[in-house]
């Protein structure tokens, strides 16, 4: 006759659930994955799944009843510790989103806006654009699989336990907020400064001839040369987006420090 301990029962449940609390987590944070079109209950099954395909490879989870007061920290932790790591890859998209925004309003398209149900608000055309372009990219490059061997290797580089992460952990994390604005400028950089010739080109040009309509004339100029410079700027931006996926991929794992540290 087979005899099943509570203890047994206890241990296959934390076996999944302690990985499943940081693999929710990481799914309804992390670009692609958050997005409003992908219903809850797809990525429950999600995450399900996931956790199912990588539990035999993790290492050993903790001996601690998950209905417990020590295994519900742990849970939460764990969830804490997704979130964290969705917030990190979510980064490089919202980088590139503000490279698109920092474009449309120096092009004077800061006005084109249109409502994003998967967003759930007013999204400038342009960064919508060069946003999508992004997603596709990452997805060519199998992206997706990317954040799934990158959970993998988190249990390894940040092991399920009771003992608390740093604050420099979380620290570490707020840091990464710079990099928005920095890759978006970076990104952005070849149209501004396009943009930028076509603006004091198009001032000298008023100066000279001050019978010119600047307003009648400028704006389809800047348009115009705005657009000229994103078709352009398209054959070079798989190489930085790339570098930006791999540091978000890197920052995924690296922000967590050991307590005391």
């Amino acid at each position: 006759m087979l005899n099943i301990s509570t203890t047994q029962i206890d241990a296959w449940i934390a076996f999944y659930a302690y990985p499943l609390a940081r693999i929710l987590g990481l799914i309804a944070t992390a670009p692609l994955w958050s997005t409003a079109g992908i219903p809850r209950q797809t990525r429950l099954i999600l995450g399900l799944g996931i956790t199912i395909a990588i539990a035999p490879a993790l290492p050993p989870m903790p001996a601690v009843q998950p209905a417990s007061l020590a295994g519900l920290w742990i849970l939460g932790q764990q969830i804490l510790i997704g979130i964290a790591m969705g917030f990190a890859a979510r980064v490089v998209f919202a980088a590139i989103d503000m490279a698109g925004t920092f474009i449309g309003f120096q092009m004077g398209l800061g006005f084109a806006t249109f409502y994003d149900p998967l967003e759930g608000a007013q999204t400038p055309v342009l960064a919508e654009f060069i946003g999508l372009l992004a997603l596709l990219l990452f997805l060519s490059l199998d992206g997706h699989l990317l954040y799934v061997s990158t959970l993998a290797q988190s249990f390894h580089a940040i092991p399920v336990g009771p003992e608390a992460l740093s604050p420099n952990s979380w620290r570490n994390l707020t840091e990464l907020g710079s990099k928005i604005f920095s890759a978006g400028l970076l990104l952005a950089l070849p149209v501004l400064i396009a943009l930028m010739i076509t603006n004091v080109a198009l001032g000298v040009l008023t100066k000279a001839a001050p019978q010119l309509n600047l307003f009648a004339l400028g704006f389809p100029l800047t348009l115009m040369g705005g657009f000229a410079g994103v078709a352009l700027s398209l054959n070079y931006l798989a190489v930085p987006l790339q570098a930006l996926y791999d540091y978000a991929l890197r920052a995924m794992l690296g922000f967590a420090l050991p307590a005391g540290q």
